[in-house]
């Protein structure tokens, strides 16, 4: 017995040597032997931003994402506050707020987050050597939270702004800030998911972390092993410890640039209000896959309308890359510039079609102006005209008129308020509501901040009364 199991035990070794290579798994180190070289090359680049709110009155000013993650960190002032304003709520106030940002050129250029430097009636910058410089705001843009200051410096240090499409889940990344004010804090982790989307706006891309990310720690840089930076640290889940979020640098780079050169950003508008492809209405268009975006209204004379477009249509591509969601087409089109030809491909009633179709600014005078990119409208709803394909999608007669709701924003205003899919507006402060046009116009005359009174249709037979803040 013992002379069969060394034979067997014999036969097995010398089949493993005669394996390949290939087919043994490489030698992969779990954790980098060391940071400190990544951290010295790097940290000269990483700015802590101080700045200065004078609020009228009090209040707190922004509770970003999920209850204020990178607000101030004066906890006496926050339990104070309240009671010192009840003493005298007339009392101006000045909110200090802290965050982080890198170095992009060596001629002072300093990218950060939107956030942290929106609304400052004074910023500061302070460097690795202690050097303090007033900056100022050479650009924002609110929908992506970046934004891009400057200041009177010359030979700094830059950081370069790496790839995110080649950083994969599972690799080493390294974050560097000034979490509750703790200056050129280095933290490290892993890439734990990407396109991770918060809800904050129509180019939710996020990369997720689990390298510490704390207050504080917003607008500062996402590096990988080679010391590029492959995202801005940006928001955190205020109950979800050690989970942070970055924008990614891809999305990044164009915004910074277009900044840079005219202090604003300019995005590609095709003129179409759209929506996923739903199982449902991949069968009730009779297409195979629900990947594509089915394209619920065209916008009369815009760039969509005057290339042939029609609602209903399925797109399947820009430039022959596959868009399978709205989100993924909102951020294409407004990936190429204002005047930009794009061959948008597309189904119609089973055949597949092309369209040239060069891009526009949208005019925030026009009817499109009330809804975002994706289509969402500022209560986080999407909303069509009553033809037939919809009609009979959500159980309603033709001769019933109003805006059907398509599509609702998880987070947005109207769900949150109860609004659901296929209920139909029918007025808007007790003013009937037939067209996109006629919502467009009643909506610009509210402003922001107004209590709105909407009546929905729910079915053929109950209605409902929903009021909103704008």
């Amino acid at each position: 017995m013992n002379k069969i199991m060394k034979t067997i035990t014999m036969i097995f070794f010398v089949s493993l040597m005669m394996l390949p290579a290939s087919c043994f798994a490489k030698s992969v180190p779990m954790v980098p032997a060391s940071f400190s070289d990544l951290a010295d090359q790097a940290r000269p680049a990483v700015v802590n931003i101080r700045t200065v709110k004078n609020i009228s009155g009090g209040g707190r000013v922004f509770n970003h994402f999920f209850g204020q993650p990178f607000g101030g960190n004066d906890m006496f002032r926050e339990f104070m506050e309240p009671f010192l304003r009840q003493q005298n709520p007339r009392q101006n106030y000045e909110q200090n707020s802290l965050g982080s940002g890198f170095i992009v050129s060596k001629d002072g250029y300093i990218v950060t987050n939107n956030h942290v430097i929106e609304g400052a009636d004074a910023i500061s910058v302070k460097l690795y050597d202690d050097k303090e410089y007033d900056a100022e705001v050479v650009g924002r843009d609110p929908k992506t939270d970046l934004a891009l200051i400057k200041i009177d410096a010359d030979d700094l240090i830059p950081l370069k702004l790496g790839n995110s499409s080649e950083l994969k889940v599972g690799t080493w990344v390294v974050a560097i800030g000034s979490p509750f004010g703790l200056e050129q804090t280095v933290t490290a982790g892993i890439v734990s998911a990407k396109g991770r989307i918060l809800g904050s706006g129509p180019y939710d891309d996020f990369i997720q972390t689990d390298a510490s990310i704390n207050p504080g720690n917003s607008g500062g840089p996402l590096l990988n092993l080679d010391g590029e930076v492959v995202g801005i640290n940006t928001a955190i889940i205020k109950s979800g410890q050690g989970i942070g979020f970055a924008i990614p640098s891809d999305l990044a780079k164009g915004i910074v640039d277009q900044l840079k050169d005219s202090g604003e950003v300019t995005r590609g508008w095709m003129g179409v209000a759209i929506q996923d492809i739903t199982p449902e209405l991949a069968e009730y268009y009779n297409i195979k896959k629900t990947e594509g975006v089915l394209v619920g209204m065209v916008y009369k004379d815009h760039p969509a309308d005057k290339a042939g477009i029609k609602a209903g249509d399925i797109i399947t591509k820009i430039n022959d890359l596959p868009v399978k969601s709205s989100r993924e087409l909102s951020a294409s089109i407004a990936g190429h510039g204002v005047g930009e030809n794009v061959t948008v491909t597309f189904i119609r009633e089973g055949k597949v079609k092309t369209a040239s179709v060069i891009l526009a600014k949208r005019s925030e005078s026009e009817p499109g102006a009330i809804y975002d990119e994706t289509g969402f409208d500022d209560f986080g709803m999407k909303l069509a005209p009553l033809d037939d394909n919809i009609a009979g999608q959500f159980g309603y007669r033709m001769r019933v008129s109003g805006l059907v709701v398509t599509e609702l924003e998880p987070d947005g205003k109207a769900a949150q308020s109860g609004i659901r899919v296929g209920d139909l507006l029918k007025e808007v402060n007790h003013r009937a509501v037939e067209n996109i046009e006629q919502y467009a116009a009643l909506m610009k005359q509210i402003d922001k901040g107004e209590r709105v009174q909407l009546l929905f249709r729910r079915g053929n037979s109950s209605f409902i009364a929903i009021r909103l803040v704008k």
